[in-house]
């Protein structure tokens, strides 16, 4: 389960913060010469580098050569610091335009910029936004990745649903790789090594006779992907599937583009 959730700071105060509509009292202690995005940018290096569990207040401070207090004039805590940090991020999302093409590849590419979102920032996998920081970057992510099923004769909450459920699948999906490239790191050998390794003692345990379809099926798994767990196959896999789900809910609106289009390719 995440560990940290979205919106969990004083929500009026969140709010200013993240729509740069007040300044900090800088009554409070000697002008530092910082900024609201400087304290942001910070505390997302850390994050980025060493996970969210290290961004502290004390610790973002360090790396800015202040003392701890200072940073409190400019964020109340790290629950609207995580808020800043995530819209932040949200707002550096290159967008692709992707108008005139096919919606499948149009939602295609609404999964990618969310998966490299993933990759550049692995911390923001972890955070629950189930309450959403509603800052610039989030409503222009937002509106964005609206436009590519607008048009297609879903109704408004179907849109929002499509695209909560493609979110949640990416978001899911950079979580699996996250674990799966941590293990490999605390056992110093990857999961082609690993299931080499333990072959041996898999194979004493495990009767085909007791457990023909699971030894059978795994088997045709790991070889065809090196492990139990392939995690670009499994994005590529199931995106595939949400994209085809879509297509049957549009299709019952009679959009023309849903059997005009095939699935878009995106590796494997």
């Amino acid at each position: 389960m995440p560990t940290e959730r979205t919106s969990a700071g004083d929500p009026a105060r969140t709010l200013q913060l993240l729509w740069r509509d007040s300044t900090p009292d800088r009554r409070r202690g000697p002008r530092r010469g910082l900024s609201i995005d400087a304290v942001v940018e910070a505390a997302t290096a850390i994050a980025d580098s060493e996970g969210l569990d290290a961004v502290t207040m004390r610790r973002v401070a360090q790396e800015l050569g202040v003392v701890p207090m200072t940073l409190y004039t400019y964020v109340p805590g790290k629950a609207e610091l995580l808020d800043l940090m995530l819209d932040a991020a949200y707002a550096r999302m290159p967008r692709t335009d992707t108008a005139g093409q096919p919606w499948r590849q149009r939602v295609t590419a609404i999964a990618g910029e969310n998966r490299d979102l993933f990759e550049r920032h692995p911390w923001a996998a972890a955070v629950s936004t189930a309450r959403p920081p509603l800052g610039p970057g989030q409503m222009a992510k937002y509106e964005h990745e609206l436009s590519t099923l607008d048009g297609l004769g879903l109704s408004d909450v179907e849109m929002d649903d499509c695209l909560t459920y493609l979110l949640t699948f990416v978001q899911t999906c950079a979580r699996a790789a996250a674990e799966a490239r941590a293990a490999q790191h605390d056992s110093a050998v990857n999961d082609e090594q690993w299931w080499a390794a333990n072959a041996p003692l898999l194979a004493r345990v495990l009767d085909e006779n007791t457990y023909p379809t699971a030894v059978r099926v795994g088997a045709a798994a790991g070889a065809a992907h090196g492990s139990a767990y392939h995690p670009q196959h499994a994005y590529a896999f199931g995106l595939q599937r949400a994209l085809d789900a879509f297509a049957t809910l549009i299709g019952r609106h009679g959009d023309p583009d849903t059997t005009a289009n095939g699935p878009a390719d995106t590796g494997s």
